[in-house]
């Protein structure tokens, strides 16, 4: 009976399950823990803020809340999402303060379990593995997964 319940944690490790909230930025699928969601967005008016970093977005107003917009796709370096494409956005919240993560699609509430997640490949480029903690790879695709708190650090750009 001993032998049972010591076997059983390792297993229940293994079964152990993830949950993720699923976006896209620039045709990539990117998953980001469904715990650290407050709320998705739709396309919403962003007011420019002079003189800040190109990667800040904008403010937006969520029920009487100034957010901070932070354009996904300038903090991965990647090219700018087309001019005529709705963006979604995923709120989060760091130190009290929310901010809305620009991404080109939110897609859907997805499971995987902890025994599939995998570091980093080395093939990952730079931009991604600074704010990625692992990856999941699903038939065809690979998730990578993204890490909200480094990618809320704004003061440490690298």
């Amino acid at each position: 009976m001993t032998s049972d319940v010591l076997e059983r944690p390792d297993a229940a490790a293994d079964e152990e399950e993830r949950v993720f909230v699923t976006l896209t930025v620039a045709d990539q699928l990117c998953g980001v823990p469904v715990l650290a969601v407050r709320d998705i967005l739709g396309e919403h008016a962003i007011t420019r803020i002079p003189l800040a970093p190109a990667e800040i977005a904008g403010s937006l107003n969520l029920r009487g809340r100034i957010v901070t917009a932070i354009d996904l796709r300038q903090r991965l370096h990647l090219p700018p999402a087309p001019a005529d494409q709705a963006r979604m956005s995923v709120v989060a919240e760091q130190g009290g303060e929310l901010y809305a993560l620009l991404v080109d699609q939110v897609s859907e509430v997805m499971s995987l379990k902890a025994s599939a997640f995998e570091r980093n490949p080395p093939t990952l480029p730079p931009a991604w593995a600074q704010f990625s903690t692992g990856i999941y790879r699903l038939e065809g695709r690979l998730l990578v997964v993204l890490d909200v708190g480094r990618l809320l650090a704004l003061n440490e750009t690298a």
